[in-house]
């Protein structure tokens, strides 16, 4: 599928105020947006590799943002977006395009043939339907999607350094910061959220993500490999 958008913002984990996008998408924003685009509870998308058909420039944009969650006030009084808005600067990226390369995967509980969602979400692509709007990184940059016609990105090189491959959730009964239902489970299971990270590289244009990052999230998170 190919991807890009006007902005985009892939924030890397280390600056912790101020955003900063990587310079290419990850692995994670890059599922986030087949998922987006096709979302079953039976599958998982494993993403292969990401063409970089335009880098995109470096620009720095000031936002709006909030200071806390709303779903953490304690009390019901009505939420002023005044009293909690602060102004950050984040450095993005302008004019962004992407092919991804990815395979479907069936989850434990997924009765029906693989070919049948592949099938599904090819013609929801040619067709531009979508689950949910996609975006690049953050939901104010929204994404267009299309087919891959061909297309190859340019060839050149780039040394990314540690980029985050994807963040898995780890059940674990004593530790309830994350808790949420799975398919077939009566109860709400709990859990953290555990990174990934990998040493990423841009080679010939393609950014390659090693199939062994896959299996080990698979791994955290409790499923066959």
């Amino acid at each position: 599928m190919k991807l890009w958008g006007d902005y985009a913002l892939f924030s890397r984990p280390e600056f912790k105020v101020e955003r900063v996008s990587y310079p290419v998408i990850t692995p994670s924003a890059a599922r986030g947006a087949l998922e987006a685009v096709f979302w079953k509870p039976e599958i998982r998308y494993r993403i292969a590799k990401i063409g970089v058909l335009k880098p995109g420039t470096q620009m720095a944009v000031l936002r709006n943002e909030i200071g806390s969650r709303q779903g953490d006030r304690k009390n019901k009084e009505p939420y002023t977006v005044e009293h909690d808005r602060q102004q950050r600067t984040s450095l993005v990226l302008k004019d962004v395009a992407y092919l991804i390369e990815a395979e479907i995967h069936l989850r434990p509980h997924a009765t029906d043939p693989v070919f049948k969602y592949a099938d599904q979400f090819r013609r929801r692509v040619e067709r531009g339907q979508y689950h949910h709007t996609p975006y690049l990184g953050t939901r104010e940059f929204a994404a267009f999607f299309a087919p891959a016609n061909g297309e190859q990105p340019p060839a050149f090189g780039l040394d990314i350094g540690t980029m985050l491959f994807d963040i898995a959730f780890v059940e674990d009964r004593k530790r309830k910061e994350l808790s949420f239902k799975r398919p077939g489970k009566d109860q709400p299971v709990h859990g953290y959220a555990h990174p990934i990270f990998f040493q990423a590289h841009v080679e010939k244009g393609w950014l390659t993500v090693p199939a062994e990052l896959f299996r080990e999230l698979r791994r955290l998170e409790g499923e066959d490999v």
